[in-house]
């Protein structure tokens, strides 16, 4: 298959030269480890002190990642975005509450977020955080056996039904609904949570995703072992596949409680990881949907070459790739150019609520080899392409 992703004028059609040279300033900054340390205590700092930093990061990284600071916002980006193919996941980012009300808060704008999704095509999927609708730490206590109180029984309650809320609005208006995934220790409640809404609202198609890092050894089996529960309960299976974002916080906590790390051994024991787990859902594709999340281009080709070869059309309604806002364009764009289903996560939320978010993107990109240096090359090579035209 021909190298699509080097096209950088396809990549960057909707940039500008000016946020095309943001877009270069920020990559430049990321690249430097010190740097983003500093960024983000200094960033951190301010916002805690009510410093006066939200125009100056609104105008540089967070409209850069993020669609806005509300569901409205985002439309000019997601329309923008469409012209080109580009579909949109409006991602409600905000993270690490611990209140009930910030809970419903969430329920509520997820469920709005439901409600664009039905009325637009340019909005294919839903999504929420497993943590967007109950504390962590009651996820937790649950992941170790711990007994819950009476008080955390009926918090819990109150977590299974924002989920069944969620779900139940999505399977009736029938757009798909993806559910992200979180730290490992959290994660197994989590897990069994969202395949009980799979066995709940997928009885004609794949509604509900749950998600798979599968920078974690054990994500295959755990993959085989729900399509034995799928068969058994008839169901069909929905799964978001990611590489993981937590890395250094799984294998850190993993030495300081001394257990084995989930992660994988190395990067490219997690790349095989990934692909094994398309290849085996490309061969149960009668009873999965896959949404590939990655801005790794070799996995992207061979779920293409997959596709080719067992003559499945590019715009097949089960396979979806998917890449974050603000990275990536040249896998996104291109892919979209060739007729692929492909949506790019739109975080969008209050600057101050989204900055946990755009941290992480920022270490991410800056401990993700290769990630930013590729994000580099791609802008530079445009903008000689532009200065040559």
């Amino acid at each position: 298959m021909k190298n699509i992703f080097n096209n950088t004028q396809v990549a960057f059609a909707l940039k500008s030269d000016t946020e095309l040279d943001r877009a270069y300033f920020l990559f430049k900054m990321i690249a430097s480890e010190p740097l983003v340390r500093i960024g983000t205590a200094v960033t951190n700092f301010a916002i805690k002190a009510n410093l006066p930093v939200e125009s100056l990061i609104r105008a540089t990284v967070f409209d850069h990642f993020c669609g806005g600071v509300n569901e409205n916002d985002c439309l000019t980006v997601v329309d923008k975005m469409y012209t080109k193919g580009v579909s949109s996941v409006l991602d409600y980012s905000v993270e690490g509450k611990e209140e009930e009300e910030q809970f419903d808060a969430a329920l509520k704008m997820t469920l709005k977020t439901i409600e664009f999704a039905k009325e637009r095509l340019a909005i294919p999927f839903a999504v929420f955080k497993p943590t967007g609708l109950g504390r962590l730490a009651l996820y937790e206590k649950l992941g170790q056996k711990k007994p819950l109180t009476d008080e955390e029984t009926i918090e819990w309650n109150k977590v299974v039904e924002r989920f069944d809320a969620v779900c139940k609005e999505a399977y009736i208006k029938d757009v798909a609904l993806l559910i992200d995934a979180e730290e490992s220790w959290m994660q197994d409640v989590a897990d069994d949570l969202v395949t009980d809404m799979m066995r709940k609202y997928n009885k004609e198609k794949a509604i509900i995703f749950n998600t798979l890092q599968m920078y974690r050894w054990d994500r295959l089996d755990y993959l085989k072992k729900i399509h034995e529960e799928a068969k058994r309960d008839q169901f069909f299976i929905g799964m978001k596949l990611v590489r993981g974002a937590y890395m250094e916080k799984e294998n850190l906590r993993a030495q300081e409680m001394n257990y084995p790390t989930p992660i994988c051994a190395s990067k490219e024991a997690s790349d095989e990881n990934y692909d094994a787990a398309v290849t085996y859902m490309m061969e149960h594709l009668d009873s999965m949907s896959i949404f590939a999340g990655t801005h790794n281009e070799l996995s992207t080709y061979k779920l293409m070459e997959l596709m080719e070869k067992k003559g499945i059309k590019s715009n097949d309604n089960r396979i979806w790739f998917g890449q974050l806002y603000g990275m990536s364009d040249n896998i996104s764009y291109n892919l979209a150019e060739n007729g692929f289903n492909v949506a790019k996560y739109l975080p969008f939320g209050p600057v101050k609520d989204v900055m946990p978010y755009l941290i992480r993107r920022a270490e991410e990109n800056t401990s993700v080899a290769g990630q930013t240096s590729r994000e580099l090359s791609m802008i530079k090579a445009e903008r000689k392409r532009r200065k040559e035209k």
